[in-house]
C-alpha cells in the first residue's frame, strides 16, 4: 500500500509549496497525495498528479486531515504554514500540528525541513517504520 503524504499550505506560503512540490513530483507520484481544498487544486494541476482534495483549511480540511493523522493513515504532513499571519483557523493548525506529535507524524513547515524529510533514505525505506506511540 502507497504511504499517504498531506500537502498543506497558508495562502501566501502556497506558491513556495507548488515550487517545491514541482521540483519533486517524481518522488511524490509514488505516494497518494491529499490536500486541503485549494491547495489540492493548485497541485493537481501544477504537478498533473492525482491528489484528494478535502475542504479548505478555514472549512474543516485541517481537522479532515487531522482525522488521518489521529486514525493513523497519513504518513507525512508537509504545512508550509505562515508564522507572520495569523489565520482565522489558528487553533486548528495548532490541532493539526499537535496531531503530528502525539501520534510522532513527521511534519515539515517550511522548505528546508521538506528537503531532509523527501531526500531522507529512510522515509522511502519500506522496512522502517515510525514508532507509534501506544497511550
Amino acid at each position: 500500500m502507497k504511504k499517504t503524504l498531506a500537502l498543506v499550505a497558508h495562502d501566501h506560503k502556497k506558491p513556495e509549496l507548488i515550487d517545491w512540490a514541482k521540483a519533486h513530483k517524481t518522488i511524490l507520484a509514488k505516494y497518494k497525495l491529499v490536500a486541503t481544498g485549494t491547495t489540492g487544486g493548485l497541485l493537481s494541476e501544477a504537478l498533473d498528479l492525482p491528489v484528494l482534495k478535502y475542504k479548505s483549511g478555514p472549512l474543516g480540511g485541517d481537522q479532515q486531515i487531522g482525522a488521518l493523522i489521529a486514525e493513523g493513515s497519513l504518513d507525512a504532513l508537509f504545512f508550509f504554514w505562515d508564522p507572520l499571519n495569523p489565520a482565522p483557523h489558528d487553533p486548528d493548525v495548532k490541532a493539526l500540528l499537535r496531531l503530528c506529535s502525539v501520534w510522532n507524524v513527521p511534519v515539515a513547515c517550511n522548505e528546508a525541513t521538506a528537503d531532509l524529510i523527501i531526500s531522507s533514505p529512510r522515509f522511502d525505506d519500506p522496512n522502517q517504520y515510525r514508532k507509534i506511540p501506544v497511550y
